[in-house]
This record gives C-alpha cells, structure tokens and sequence, in this order.
C-alpha cells in the first residue's frame, strides 16, 4: 500500500494542481476566449489541413476534427488541456527522478509545482493557447526519454510519441526538437555504455522531421498557391516580450511572464506585487541552481533555460526587432519566431530542476519535508489568481441555439462563407468579457474568408488573408451581390451582437436572400461557386497528417508495449 502511494502520489499531486487551474472549465460550455475556440463538432476543410492560410494550427484543427466525430469537441480541447497541465507536472517530477533522485519527493513536488505554477501558464491560458500549453507539458518528458536514449536504454518509440504529441502545433514541435537535440548532448552512461550522440541527434531530428511533414507540406503547398499565402511578412514589434511592473522585461521573462498581450495577464501580474511573485520563482531556482550545476546531465537543460530567457530579451530591444523584422521580411515563415515570450517554454525544464535542487540545499539546515512546503507554498501563494480559472476568467461558453443552426445549413451545402462584421476578433454578449477569435470556421464544412488582421495598441497587424480581404472590401463598399457570386461566395453570415466595421454591407445583403434569420446570427444565399483547392494539393495535405497521426499511435503503441515488458520482468 505504502508503495502505491508513493507511485501515485505525485501524478495525483500534478493533476490536482492541473485540475485546481481549469476547475471552471469541468462544467458544460465550450472554451471560447482569445485564440482558443472549441465547438461541438469541426470538419476536414481545406482551412483545417492549412492550406487557405499560414499552417499555424496544423494539424491541431485535423485532430480534433478527426475527434469530434466520436467525442464532442469542446470536450476534446478541455481533456487536452488538463492534459498539457498535467503531463508538465508528472514530467518535471520523472525528470527530477532521474537526473536528481537524491532530491527525493520533496524536489519533485517543488518541480511539479514549479512547472505548473507559474506565469506562463497563467499568461498562455489567457491568451486561449491550449495547444502551446500541451506542447509545454511534454518537454520534460522529451527531455527524460532522450536522457534515457542517451545512456543506452531504449527509448526510440517514447521519444517519437512525445515529440509527435508536443507537434499538435509548429511552436510545439520546435520547442520539444529544441529540448531533444540539448539533452541528446548530456554526457551520460549507462551499464552497457552510452548510446552515441549523434544517434539520438538523428532520431530527434527525424522525428520532428516527420512530425512537421503537415504544416511543411501546407506551407510549401502555400507558397506555390494562386492565393499567395506568404507573400505578407507578419509584424514583429507588436508582439515582442513585455515588462511588467517593477521587473523589466528581462525579469519578466526570467520569472516566465511578459506575454506580449497586457490584457492576457492575470492581476497579480500587473501590480508590483509582480516582483513578489518573480522574487519567489526566481529565489527558489536560485538557491536550487549551485547544487543542480554540480550534476552534468543537468547543465544543459540549465544553459538552455539561460538561453530561451536571454534570446528574447534581447529580440525585444531595438536592434532585435529590426533584426527580426528583416529576417522576416526575407522569409516570412521566420514570423514563427515573432512571438519571443512563448520560447519562455524551454526553461520549464531546467527550472524544475533547479527547483528540486533548492530541496537539497536547504535540508542542511533541516529535514527535506520543510523545504519542500515552504518552496511549494512560497510558489502557490505569489501567483494566488492562477487558481479557479485565472480567478474565475476563463470559464465555459454555451453557445446560442442558432449557431447550429446556421451550421447545419451551411453543411448541407458547403461553398465559401463570407461573414460580417469584418474583424477577425468578437466581443460576443454572450461569451466572456474578453475578445474571441470567430468560432463560425470551425463550426462548418466549408471554407471561411477570414482575413486573420489583429489590432494591437491600436495597430493592424495584417495577417494572410489576401482573399478574404478583397471579399471584405466589395462587402464594406456595399457592392452588387453579382460581385460576390464572381469572387465564389456562397453564402454570407452576419453575426449580432459584436463590434466591427459594417461599412454599406447593409447595400449588399439586403438584396439577397434570407435562409435564416435570428437574434445572433442572419444567413444570406449569394450562389457563388468557389474553385475549390486542387485534389492534388489536397490529398498530399491529408497524406502528410496521417503520417503524424501514424507517427502518434506507433509510438504510444510502442512505449505501452516496452512498458509492459518491463512490468513483466520486474
């Protein structure tokens, strides 16, 4: 009995912790705030496989379509994201266990508190970066397995399921290659000697190579696209890292905040109660670091964490913006890059370990249960709003009856969907105070012109959507129905209830027809018809995510299997 405790006690640790962050979202509804939309069900588009814009939630949108045929979506996104929580905690305790056992259960509840309780996830849960934040919970475990790799043990289909899980997304994906190719470095040695370096360098980056293949190909397939996906270099500066109070931004990035969007902050973070929390974080890694630097395996994860917490600090300064800006501008998928506080995530790991490492420094002066509670509780108590949701701001939506019905209408005959107001985010009066990306994309069969500009301190970013763009204009000048019938679209939404730019719309949709009419949302018939994206294009897309998809389930089969014999041989 005493052993099962001790096994389970620090998952059940972790997923309490994942569980106390996101307890709103455990009710029915749907998480609908910033970039994170979830709806009852959502369709293999060619937008979802990335080919009617830049491929950055690929193939994020082809699996949870592929599961919400069997599962309701809303319920996929929150599994997923108790998920990326939880896995970060559990991993970061494995990572402790293995390259600093001596730390004991003390350092690895520090490092599972560590991992989950901090201001990124804090800032990337409001910012809707369920995905980011399942990435983010893989690298310990990448970091684990490629440790183990290293000293000879197997771990090939470990290391292919975990970096396939983390590439739900490309910054995702990038982020647990990063992690792979650092710990494929460490010098370690097993009892039959060390696998060489270059062997497990090979297998991390073939993995990712595989894992990229959907967002490569819909990228490559985007370049060479009538549309011209690429052509627009995305805007650095509105979304460099950002000082909160007190810290500047290389504190802020240092203590694993500065998120680029002030509004996507949890309170305590916009005080100068921000230095307590950083001082807390900081002082924990700090007092663990000296220890920690003494074990080898470790100082690669440590120079890591320096690095990702300095790179972008230093793009937030003049000369890296421009810097950025121009690297941008010569190849605009560099605009991945853009985002500098999110590479904050490769920390995580050498954090936790500094954390487990300040166990062993302070039980000198006493038993390590002490140092234990003080530096979880000095952890939790520093970022109190993180609890409930952000402090009850990130909580469920349920969405109005007509947006399935509009849905279902739209399916019946899928063709291209224009929609109105123009803006790409919504203040709906019946979802949360806080802007939402449209949800009508992923509600529907069919393809929408969405034009992907943001507003950021009052600045339009532009974003891809050259053809939703021109579509947006003829709407706003109130242009002949006949215009959009030329440009393919077949049907037009106007949604209630949220601020946008209208311009003479009225003109157009006046002169067409009603399907359905409600208080949210107005459905027009316009009878275009839309060139859809060549089955060539297409199929090499679907082609490209069934390898990652395949690559997902070959290594989860495979771990379970070696899990298993290793159980039989115990």
């Amino acid at each position: 009995m005493r052993h099962w405790v001790a096994r389970w006690s620090r998952p059940g640790y972790a997923l309490a912790l994942a569980v106390l962050v996101v307890v709103p979202l455990i009710g029915p509804g749907y998480l609908l705030l910033r970039d994170a939309v979830s709806t009852p069900r959502s369709y293999l588009s060619d937008s979802a496989l990335g080919l009617m814009s830049a491929p950055r939630a690929t193939p994020q949108d082809f699996a949870v379509a592929l599961a919400s045929h069997f599962v309701d979506g809303g319920l996929v996104v929150k599994a997923l994201l108790v998920a990326g929580l939880w896995l970060a905690g559990w991993g970061a305790a494995r990572l402790v266990a293995l390259v600093l056992p001596e730390a004991g259960a003390g350092g690895q509840f520090v490092a599972i508190t560590l991992a989950i309780w901090n201001p990124y996830v804090a800032e990337r849960l409001l910012q809707g970066h369920w995905s980011l934040l399942l990435g983010y919970g893989c690298l310990p475990w990448v970091a684990t397995t490629m440790l183990t790799l290293r000293s000879g043990s197997t771990g090939f289909f470990g290391l292919a399921f975990w970096i396939a899980l983390a590439g739900l997304t490309p910054t995702g994906l990038i982020l647990a290659a990063t992690v792979a190719l650092v710990c494929a470095a460490v010098p370690v040695g097993g009892a039959g000697g060390s696998r060489p370096r270059w062997v497990c360098a090979a297998a991390a980056l073939a993995g990712a190579l595989l894992a990229a293949l959907p967002w490569l190909t819909a990228a490559a397939l985007g370049l060479s696209s009538a549309d011209r996906i690429w052509v627009q270099a995305p805007d650095v500066a509105a979304f460099a890292a950002r000082a909160e109070p007190g810290l500047g931004t290389l504190g802020s990035l240092a203590s694993l905040g500065g998120i680029w969007n002030s509004e996507a902050v949890p309170p305590s973070r916009t005080t100068l109660f921000a230095m307590v929390s950083a001082g807390a974080l900081l002082g924990v890694v700090a007092i663990g670091l000296p220890t920690v630097l003494r074990r080898r395996a470790a100082v690669p994860l440590i120079a890591l964490a320096a690095v990702s917490v300095l790179a972008p600090a230093a793009l937030a300064t003049g000369p890296g913006l421009a810097t950025l800006q121009a690297a941008v501008d010569a190849a605009p998928g560099v605009g991945v890059l853009r985002d500098g506080q999110k590479w904050v995530a490769l920390a995580m790991p050498g954090y936790a370990l500094a954390g487990a490492g300040a166990v062993l420094t302070l039980r000198r002066f006493s038993g390590p249960a002490v140092p234990a509670l003080v530096c979880c509780a000095a952890l939790l108590l520093t970022l109190p709003d993180l609890a409930w949701g952000v402090g009850g701001r990130v909580a469920p939506v349920n969405y109005p009856a007509g947006w399935a019905a509009v849905a279902a209408l739209i399916n019946r005959d899928p063709g291209l969907v224009a929609v109105l107001p123009v803006d790409t985010m919504r203040r709906f009066a019946w979802s949360r105070p806080a802007p939402v990306l449209d949800p009508l994309p992923r509600w529907v069969r069919s393809d929408v012109l969405i034009t992907g500009d943001l507003i950021v301190s009052g600045v339009t970013v532009l974003g891809e959507g050259h053809r939703a763009r021109k579509v947006q204009r003829l709407l706003l000048a109130g242009a002949d129905p006949a215009a959009l019938r030329n440009a393919g679209v077949a049907w037009l939404v106007v949604e209630a209830g949220t601020t946008g730019d209208m311009g003479w719309a009225a003109r157009t949709f006046e002169r067409l027809p009603v399907v359905y009419r409600g208080h949210d949302l107005t459905l027009y018939r316009v009878n275009g018809q839309a060139g859809a994206v060549p089955a060539d294009r297409r199929l090499l897309a679907v082609i490209a995510h069934l390898v990652w998809l395949e690559m997902l389930i070959v290594g989860a089969t495979g771990m379970a299997v070696a899990g298993w014999r290793q159980a039989e041989m115990a």
